[in-house]
């Protein structure tokens, strides 16, 4: 699952940005509100951690933006303010919670994790491919009653390719999906990654979900020839 988290205190974004990765996010980070508008409207993330206080365009305008263009990813708002009026107006122009500085990590998570399970646009929170499943929101995955510990970029590439059941998903859409913007490494990891996941949620059950589309990319569904 991708985030973004637009925050112009550098030490803050760094944080969030190297917290939330650790448990398998893939973070991209905009310090400023044009670049994270620009970002936003680029990339299909999953959620934004948006700060109120921005240069360029408050976090208000940002999200107003957003909400203009049909956009309605999740938005979790964080200022330095307080008050019920700061947070109304933060709802009011669209965003979905509210947080007030300083906070504490582990509720930002649990607000995160609120706003997964409840969706937004990208829909249901468990994915589901046969017996295999895939439960975003407390990122887990099985088979029926079998649990299948994944990592977390494991995780991320087998969410990419569930939610889009039956499409054929490039190599570089799932660079773009499971891995940060900055990424500059080599494109064939996704094929490591693909292999993991073969073996961790085919090979042990003696079945067949992922399979390789010449010159396409890789597809969860029923074999075509390519």
């Amino acid at each position: 699952m991708r985030l973004l988290v637009i925050e112009d205190e550098e030490r803050l974004a760094g944080s969030l940005q190297r917290g939330l990765s650790s448990i398998g996010y893939a973070v991209d980070v905009a310090h400023d509100g044009i670049t994270g508008l620009h970002l936003a409207r680029e990339h299909p993330y999953n959620a934004i951690v948006l700060d109120v206080m921005l240069p360029g365009l408050n976090g208000y305008r940002v999200c107003s933006q957003l909400r203009a263009d049909k956009n309605d990813v999740p938005v979790l708002m964080l200022t330095a303010k307080g008050g019920e009026y700061d947070e109304a107006e933060g709802l009011d122009t669209g965003a979905d919670d509210y947080l007030v500085k300083p906070f504490s990590y582990v509720v930002l998570e649990a607000r995160l994790r609120a706003l997964l399970r409840r969706g937004g646009t990208r829909g249901r929170t468990v994915l589901e491919y046969g017996d295999l499943w895939l439960d975003t929101a407390r990122r887990s995955c099985g088979r029926g009653e079998t649990r299948i510990s994944l990592t977390p970029k494991e995780f991320g590439v087998l969410h990419s390719l569930m939610r889009r059941e039956g499409e054929v998903v490039a190599k570089l859409d799932l660079l773009d999906e499971v891995w940060s913007a900055d990424f500059t490494g080599d494109p064939n990891i996704v094929q490591v990654y693909i292999s993991a996941v073969r073996r961790k949620v085919d090979g042990p059950f003696g079945t067949e979900t992922i399979h390789t589309v010449r010159g396409g990319g890789y597809r969860i569904g029923a074999r075509h020839d390519a």
